[in-house]
């Protein structure tokens, strides 16, 4: 997407120069000139975008100025409170939790988080949970079963932390684990797409009642990078791969993974994230009041029947037809 966004450096820097030079000197009206490239730029954009493969969405939602979990968190909840550790080994920065208020509804709230550079990077292991982080998010979770709070989730990730200290102490039980309590809990819970939703470790915190994409997200059991070296042990295959993995948001509605798609400004969530702010909201507390509206068995049965639906597929009737058939 690189090769997409050169052409319209340029015109970003000189958008920017003439904000600064408004706020500068009040003298000079430099609106007219503003508001037309803006348009420029927005026109430009959208036309650049209108048509995106797979992989260029892929690298749309790793774009590293895309909002990250405690973004979204700061735009559409209240009263956040984060709480750490998982009680039995140590806190996981790749995880956050912790109580706060969504529309005045008290909720749990939890997200993967990624880093801005290389050494937030290294402190949330680039968003790649261990063991402990999803326990971490099981105890929240069990948490707000116990005090029926509504869950929200937000999944940003390319898998889980494949590290030997990871394994060591029971990577794979710990998701597994977690996908086991999820299905049984019976408060809502409500998991949004932000970026990456890579294999066990989206999946860890992603068994909702309803599962909402933004429009650049992907949701995968694999990477692109990895389905090629897998398949033809050749990790620069990843954009046949994307082409073949069916992970994007459309396709994800189209399969029933996904419930709802938010849309996005042409050239990734971080050129407005204002109006996605808005339109997440939107659907957030759409889908929250007819959760809401279930008894604690209807939620559990609801997310039930939901996952049970995946993957359902009619088997043509094997026998041949009669002699006399036209």
């Amino acid at each position: 997407m690189v090769s997409v966004e050169r052409p319209l450096a340029e015109l970003d820097k000189r958008i920017k120069e003439l904000k600064a030079l408004s706020r500068s000197d009040a003298d000079i009206d430099v609106s007219f000139e503003l508001r037309e490239l803006e348009r420029r730029v927005y026109e430009l954009r959208k036309e650049a975008y209108a048509d995106l493969s797979p992989w260029e969405r892929t690298q749309i939602a790793r774009h590293p100025l895309r909002p990250y979990t405690l973004d979204y968190i700061d735009r559409l909840f209240t009263d956040w409170t984060e709480l750490h550790g998982d009680r039995l080994f140590m806190d996981d920065p790749p995880i956050v939790g912790g109580l706060a208020r969504f529309e005045g509804q008290p909720s749990m709230v939890i997200g993967q988080q990624k880093g801005r550079n290389t050494r937030e990077n290294l402190a949330r292991n680039f968003g790649m949970a261990r063991p402990e982080g999803y326990r971490k998010a099981l105890r929240l979770m069990e948490l707000a079963d116990r005090f029926r709070l509504p869950i929200f989730t937000f999944i940003d990730t390319p898998g889980a932390y494949p590290g030997i200290d990871a394994e060591a102490r029971g990577q794979a039980e710990a998701i597994a684990r977690n996908i086991i309590v999820m299905s049984g809990l019976k408060v809502p819970i409500i998991v949004t797409v932000i970026g990456e939703g890579g294999s066990g470790g989206a999946l860890a915190i992603g068994v909702g009642n309803r599962v909402i994409m933004l429009e650049n997200a992907l949701y995968s059991v694999i990477s692109p990078e990895s389905c090629a070296a897998i398949l033809w042990r050749d990790q620069s295959k990843g954009p046949l791969a994307a082409d073949a993995l069916k992970y994007g948001a459309r396709d994800c509605l189209k399969l029933g993974v996904a419930d709802d798609i938010i849309p996005e400004p042409p050239g990734g969530v971080h050129h407005d994230f204002d109006m996605v702010i808005s339109a997440l909201r939107a659907a957030l507390a759409r889908h929250l009041e007819e959760l809401m509206a279930m008894s604690p068995e209807e939620v559990a049965e609801d997310r039930y029947r939901r996952f049970r639906a995946l993957g359902s597929f009619a088997v043509a009737d094997p026998s041949p037809p009669p002699a006399d058939a036209p």
